[in-house]
């Protein structure tokens, strides 16, 4: 019997670049995208020091959409995904190598600008964090007490053509 072994990344860095979104031959949907790291140090001189490292993400099938949907270049965003490696002959005839990070999770932080390609309106004041939550919380309910039998009731306001998610659709 083999033994147990693992293969998973957790990166928390700020897109490079805006995501690109394609679809295979048998249609399905993957979504590559940059990501950036710093790391920052201090030597024994007392100089601060930062790397950079960049990583090629790589998102399939509704985590692709939402990754297209959701993400853009400057953002914050933490992930889990696992590594991978491809090879491949470049137009050269060279063969060359690449790591990337096939994503399984991810969040996206607020940063406070507002998102591009939500609202094809452009009046959504939401950034794609709150757009996501409203999508997933469903109808908004309220708490109504009855003073008389000591009974609480939840009484569901939800406002005409508001759609409802099934949560299965949602890939976290």
């Amino acid at each position: 019997m083999a033994s147990r072994s693992i293969n998973k990344v957790t990166l928390l860095g700020n897109l490079t670049r805006d995501p690109e979104l394609k679809y295979t031959p048998a249609g399905a949907p993957v979504c590559t995208f940059g990501l950036a790291t710093n790391r920052y140090w201090t030597t024994a001189e007392g100089q601060t020091k930062e790397e950079t490292q960049y990583h090629r993400v790589v998102a399939w099938h509704k985590v692709a959409e939402l990754c297209n949907k959701l993400l853009t270049k400057g953002r914050k965003v933490y992930l889990e995904g696992r590594l991978a490696y491809r090879t491949f002959t470049g137009k050269d005839g060279q063969q060359r190598t690449i790591t990337e990070i096939v994503l399984d999770d991810f969040i996206v932080f607020s940063d406070g600008r507002r998102p591009s390609g939500l609202d094809e309106g452009g009046s959504s004041p939401q950034g794609p964090e709150e757009a996501l939550a409203t999508e997933t919380a469903g109808p908004s309910t309220e708490i109504e007490e009855n003073p008389e039998d000591k009974t609480t009731k939840k009484k569901s306001k939800k406002k005409s053509g508001e759609e409802t998610v099934n949560p299965d659709d949602i890939p976290f």
